[in-house]
């Protein structure tokens, strides 16, 4: 389990936009229980504290990651995030309290035993995905629960669950990863990830286990890396980013982080 391991110590997600939202909008993340942090990154809460004089659009950037999510007032209507290649637009109302679960990349396929091609690039009814546990959500959560009680309940679930599944350690398809995440993204996918599986293979397991290619995902790892680092505007076009993370000039760098968070660096890192 060591190479599954090494996915959270190399991998940590961020979804910066919410730190940029409306006044009594807020967005908290907490820890699972330490026997499942190294399948699920993280819990996490995206509220309103009072009444919002309009509807909210979240935002979500690509992370690699796989979600599960409700408003908990309303648990039975569940879902599933799968992988995206590009940045996602909620439109929400003036009032709510969503909370949801981070999968690490490959965990969500490993412990339910699903093709994460099958929901990528979009959301699904968790019902049609993985009705068990939809189902404990919809009977087990309710409103006023604190994030305390939340945590208490996924701990629960999620560790019988991983008591009972078979992982498949497969070291050829996290030796990969590991490349990937040790380089940051930047690499050539093509030659870089000689594992002992052909290139079809390659696009195959990761098709299944993650959601898209290894190319794709080595995108998003990248475009996630420079929001790790926080550059300024200024450093943006003074050190030339976008060159030490292998894109071709600026404009394809502004392109993809476009793509990938849904506005200009400029705009993102900009105070």
């Amino acid at each position: 389990m060591n190479a599954i391991d090494s996915i959270r110590d190399l991998y940590k997600p961020i979804q910066p936009t919410v730190k940029q939202s409306a006044e009594n909008v807020t967005y908290f993340e907490f820890l699972p229980h330490p026997q499942l942090q190294r399948y699920i990154y993280c819990y996490w809460e995206l509220r309103t504290s009072a009444p919002l004089h309009e509807p909210f659009i979240y935002r979500v950037v690509a992370d690699g990651c796989i979600d599960i999510y409700f408003e908990i007032s309303n648990p039975a209507d569940n879902w599933v995030m799968g992988f995206c290649k590009k940045y996602t637009e909620f439109p929400l109302e003036n009032n709510f309290h969503y909370v949801g679960v981070r999968f690490l990349p490959t965990m969500f396929p490993q412990l339910f035993k699903v093709d994460a091609s099958t929901i990528s690039n979009k959301y699904e009814a968790l019902n049609n995905v993985i009705p068990e546990t939809a189902a404990f959500i919809s009977s087990q959560f309710h409103e006023g629960m604190s994030n305390s009680e939340v945590s208490m309940l996924f701990n629960r679930w999620f560790i019988n669950m991983v008591s009972k599944v078979e992982f498949d350690a497969d070291n050829r398809l996290y030796e990969a990863i590991g490349i990937i995440l040790q380089n940051s993204g930047v690499l050539n996918v093509e030659t870089d990830l000689d594992t002992g599986l052909s290139a079809r293979q390659l696009r195959r397991i990761f098709e299944f286990y993650i959601g898209d290619t290894p190319k794709t995902f080595s995108k998003v790892v990248r475009f996630q890396n420079i929001l790790r680092a926080k550059p300024s505007t200024q450093s943006l076009r003074k050190n030339k980013l976008f060159f030490d993370a292998g894109y071709y000039d600026q404009a394809h760098f502004i392109k993809e982080f476009r793509n990938f968070y849904g506005v200009t660096p400029s705009r993102a890192f900009g105070r």
